[in-house]
């Protein structure tokens, strides 16, 4: 069964840090793209960011999490991290990870109809 489970969410003041795990089974997670969404109340599913399958030689970010995130890869844990730095309360949402559906792709997008597994999330609150 393909499967992704996110931790490492939490309640974190402004202006702290939190590191996301997104741990795979079902299929190896060092052949495949793996982005990172998020979904606050009452808005779209955005991306965050992203990073290709393999050696991760590829990475994009949004412009809103430029310089505060960042996304890695072990691919012996078959584990990707988002780490987070910097938050603010515009950083509340559930965080989601996803697989592209091609395997052995050398590029990323954050784009959400390039994903066809997901997780089941992990909430982020940003808050005082």
């Amino acid at each position: 069964q393909l499967q992704l489970v996110e931790s490492g969410g939490g309640l974190v003041q402004p202006g702290g840090s939190l590191r996301l795990s997104c741990t795979a089974s079902g299929f190896p997670l060092e052949s495949y793209t793996i982005g990172w969404f998020r979904q606050a109340p009452g808005k779209e599913r955005e991306g965050v960011s992203c990073i290709s399958a393999r050696g991760g030689l590829m990475t994009r970010s949004a412009d809103s999490v430029k310089g505060r995130f960042s996304i890695s890869r072990d691919n012996a844990k078959n584990t990707i991290y988002l780490q987070m730095s910097s938050l603010s309360p515009e950083d509340t949402a559930i965080y989601y990870c996803a697989r592209d559906w091609r395997p052995n792709a050398d590029t990323c997008g954050i784009t959400k109809a390039r994903y066809n597994v997901w997780g089941q999330g992990t909430q982020v609150t940003v808050s005082s």
